[in-house]
């Protein structure tokens, strides 16, 4: 290959990890790389949260735009923020190694708890805010956004005693000292594709270029949970701003998904298992959202998105 792969990017430091990551390990397939930083909506718009600018793309669509132009020939993602269904004309062709995909309670103070009273805890994602309303009434949330130092700050000026984040991006951009707490995955499912990174591009872009790329970024058991979970993300249409949840396991030829979808006040949680042949990974996925909704997260999915 003579010409560099050209990475597109947010330019977060978080982003920006996530690119070299990526480029490092093509780089040690012997392909060159050239990464191309791309500001975003969701990148611009920092007072206003996810669910209110509009959960389709706010991360990814001005990325896809250079896909489309051929001005980059893949673009580097947090998988938890892809859209459940693509835009026509794009596809995932490779998802890195998972990180460990715990929420984590984040603050200076270490002996801070969930179980204090009067805690506040920043977050802008739906799903932490209903979880903590269900598990924790008395925490108090404040909507948080911005990228993962800008979050820390605000918290340090005092806008909230804690931050609940994602372990992955934490440990990746060394702050692991200020984790008070890795939340436990019986209370908090994380969201669909936390921790590991996904890799899109055009359909366009020449076989060739597509399969030196998955065979250097692809991890065959995440792209398998993954899948399963993304099925399940598309089947019930929950977009970044829903709080749905999902998380699939492998063990051996069999994979287990864990996912529900819980009420924006945190009243009510819909929380179903399934498992098969991990060759089955994404009919899994798509059956479990379909319990899931035949058990009345049909009902909470409608209420849920005529609040938004």
């Amino acid at each position: 290959m003579t010409e560099p792969i050209k990475i597109g990017t947010r330019g977060s430091k978080l982003a920006l990890w996530q690119a070299h990551y990526v480029a490092d390990k093509l780089n040690a397939t012997g392909i060159d790389t050239e990464i191309v930083t791309i500001e975003t909506r969701g990148d611009k718009i920092l007072d206003v949260s996810i669910a209110k600018i509009g959960s389709k793309g706010v991360f990814t669509e001005e990325i896809e735009d250079q896909l489309k132009e051929g001005n980059i020939d893949i673009a580097v993602h947090s998988a938890k923020d892809m859209q459940s269904e693509l835009p026509e004309g794009f596809e995932l062709i490779a998802f890195t190694e998972r990180e460990k995909v715990n929420d984590v309670l984040v603050s200076e103070n270490r002996s801070l708890s969930l179980n204090d009273q009067e805690l506040i805890v920043g977050t802008s994602s739906t799903r932490r805010v209903a979880v903590l309303k269900h598990l924790y009434p008395h925490v108090k949330t404040v909507a948080v956004r911005g990228n993962l130092q800008t979050r820390i700050a605000k918290m340090k000026e005092g806008a909230c005693d804690a931050l609940m984040l994602a372990y992955a991006g934490m440990y990746r951009m060394g702050y692991g000292d200020l984790i008070v707490a890795e939340l436990p995955l019986t209370d908090f499912i994380p969201a669909v594709g936390q921790g590991s990174v996904a890799i899109e591009c055009a359909l366009e872009l020449a076989e060739p270029k597509k399969a030196a790329i998955t065979h250097a970024l692809n991890h065959s058991i995440t792209a398998s949970r993954l899948n399963c979970e993304r099925a399940f993300l598309r089947e019930l249409q929950g977009g970044c701003s829903i709080p749905v949840f999902g998380l699939a396991h492998v063990m051996e030829d069999q994979i287990k998904i864990e996912g529900g979808i819980i009420n924006l006040e945190g009243t009510e949680v819909i929380r179903k298992t399934r498992s098969g042949n991990i060759k089955d990974a994404k009919h899994i996925g798509s059956d479990l959202a379909k319990e899931v909704l035949k058990a009345g997260g049909d009902r909470i999915l409608a209420d849920i998105k005529s609040k938004l």
